[in-house]
């Protein structure tokens, strides 16, 4: 049994004519011109990564001044504490904070922090995170990927004397409409109002490398690296980049920037002893890595310690430099990672069942699902999991250690999700105990009674909220791909560019022959199949077991397998219609 799948209608997307020919004219491959002339590239300027091409700190409200308050605490040996979060956003946060911190000169006996565990404290620096952050006797409360919305966090703190500094990506919370801010010291966050900062997609570990950006300036000014060494903090980006990708922000110029600077360092072996050792437990090689390897290998390994354990675990494997520890701990998180999968693929299968009678042409416009069986550290990847294959906004819920109902969504575009869970909040006032997120992930608490009324009432939102045309699930391709650009080196040439959320990697579309094909592992579905005017090709549909028909057209992208020493390119199919 498998959940009801509503398969994608096939688009092409539209080629500039003017901006192809300019990046060819400027020396860029005429394969990739057409590529990125399709994502927004117009130069070869906005292709180049350098730094100095960064959207400069001071232009993201809040970092000077953040960077003044932790200099002062540095400066006055003050005990500064961080306040992370349990994803691999904020693990990667709290280890670039910790070891930017050492390496602006903050003792390391004198740096903190805590996480919170899921299940016990909820999100956020909430009152409770608080009162164990105190057990660490700080003066300086520092969140990173989190804190925009904790009012009642930030006032006890200030209430019991400590300084906070909010370090943030995520939208502030409304009251009334109006958005309001937590009373912190200082607030660094580019969707903050009056920020100007032209990235809106910033991560938090990317907020967090651009506080420490604007510290050293400050510790710069005052003389502390006159007589000793400026610290080079980009020796820290593939924390950033890991964070970024794994996140699933936008991968606009800037981020694609930070992701490219810390890609960089790792193929030349320059990388954190803990992003070593994830590379190794996932058997893939620093040498070719991909912000794939981010998004599929090393993030849901950090990621499963904060659904199923502590995310101290991902935390300590990136800040020790230990290679032997960090190797230990990357054991651990590949452990839980296959935990993770178990629970998860269990979720899925009680899914499939609630689904299962499920007519696609009647689908609801949302759907939320609850069972007493779920586990709250993997509701939002089977949210995720069931809103790409029905294309609808999808709610998961799970019973917390607290006794309510922890959900975590997951939407499409055109549909966004905090938006609705404000909306579905003034219409039942006081079913929502908390909410937070942004457009395409949310998450929502409520009580163990209230299901049936948030399903009622999302899927109301939903329905005013959504027309025909969003509700039509879509896969942008790059049209056939010439039978010139089949090889390894085009393959080669796909992979050292940085492809991710809003700057997708190349999907390409072709109608083909259908020669050969079966089952591999009683899971996949593997194909020979034949290009018009072409060699036989191999391809391979991950999770597919129905059979083709002879002729389909093929959405597909592209990969090396690699196979008792030989690497063929092979194709990987991503739909079929």
């Amino acid at each position: 049994m498998s959940t009801p799948h509503i398969a994608p209608h096939i688009v092409l997307r539209d080629v500039p004519p003017r901006a192809r020919f300019a990046l060819e004219q400027a020396g860029v491959h005429p394969l990739l011109a057409g590529l990125l002339a399709a994502r927004g590239v117009r130069s070869a300027e906005d292709l180049d990564d350098d730094l100095r091409h960064m959207l400069p700190p001071d232009s993201l409200r809040g970092a000077a001044e953040a960077g003044v308050l932790l200099a002062d605490a540095i400066d006055a040996g003050r005990r500064i504490c961080i306040v992370a979060d349990y994803d691999c956003d904020g693990a990667t946060a709290c280890a670039l904070a910790l070891r930017g911190l050492a390496l602006l000169g903050a003792p390391r006996a004198q740096l903190a922090y805590v996480v919170p565990d899921r299940a016990v404290h909820g999100y956020g620096l909430t009152p409770a995170i608080v009162d164990l952050a105190l057990q660490q006797r700080p003066a300086l409360l520092v969140t990173v990927d989190n804190g925009i919305a904790s009012l009642a966090g930030v006032a006890h703190a200030r209430a019991h004397g400590l300084q906070v500094l909010v370090t943030d990506h995520h939208l502030p919370a409304l009251e009334a409409d109006a958005v309001v801010l937590p009373d912190a010291n200082v607030i660094v966050n580019p969707n903050q109002p009056g920020c100007n900062f032209a990235s809106k997609a910033l991560a938090g570990v990317g907020v967090m490398f651009y506080v420490l950006l604007a510290t050293r300036a400050v510790l710069r000014q005052r003389g502390r690296f006159d007589s000793a060494p400026q610290p080079r903090l980009d020796a820290l980006l593939d924390l950033v980049a890991l964070g970024t990708v794994a996140d699933v922000v936008r991968l606009d110029a800037n981020n694609r920037r930070l992701v490219a600077q810390g890609l960089k360092r790792i193929r030349q072996g320059r990388m954190q002893p803990g992003v070593a050792a994830l590379f190794a437990v996932a058997r893939r090689e620093p040498a070719r890595a991909s912000a794939f390897d981010f998004g599929f290998a090393l993030g849901p390994r950090i990621n499963a310690a904060g659904r199923l354990a502590d995310m101290t675990l991902g935390i300590e494997c990136l800040s020790t430099d230990d290679l032997g520890r960090a190797t230990e701990l990357a054991a651990q998180l590949d452990a839980i990672n296959r935990e993770r999968r178990e629970v998860e693929a269990g979720m899925r299968e009680q899914a499939e069942l609630t689904l299962a009678g499920l007519a696609l042409d009647a689908a609801p416009p949302a759907v939320s699902l609850y069972d007493p069986g779920f586990h709250e550290g993997v509701v939002g990847i089977v949210a995720g999991r069931v809103k790409d294959s029905l294309h609808r906004p999808t709610f998961v819920f799970a019973r917390g250690a607290d006794g309510h109902l922890k959900g975590s969504g997951r939407s499409i575009p055109g549909f966004h999700l905090r938006d609705a869970l404000d909306l579905v909040s003034k219409r039942q006032p006081g079913l929502l105990q908390r909410f937070g997120g942004h457009a395409m992930a949310a998450g929502a608490t409520i009580d163990a009674s209230g299901f049936e009324i948030f399903a009622a009432a999302f899927e109301q939102v939903a329905r005013e909220g959504l027309d025909a045309a969003t509700l039509t699930r879509t896969l942008c391709t790059d049209g056939p791909l010439a039978l010139q650009w089949f090889n390894a080196e085009t393959v080669a040439l796909l992979d050292a560019q940085v492809w991710g959320q809003g700057f997708e990697a190349p999907v390409f579309c072709d109608e083909v022959q259908v020669l050969q094909q079966r089952l591999v592992a009683d899971k996949h579905l593997k194909l020979r199949l034949q290009l018009v005017g072409g060699a036989p090709r191999d391809a391979i549909w991950f999770g597919h077991v129905d059979p083709l028909p002879d002729r389909v057209r093929l959405a597909y992208r592209l990969s090396l397998d690699h196979w008792n020493g030989q690497a063929r390119v092979q194709m990987v199919v991503e739909a079929v219609q």
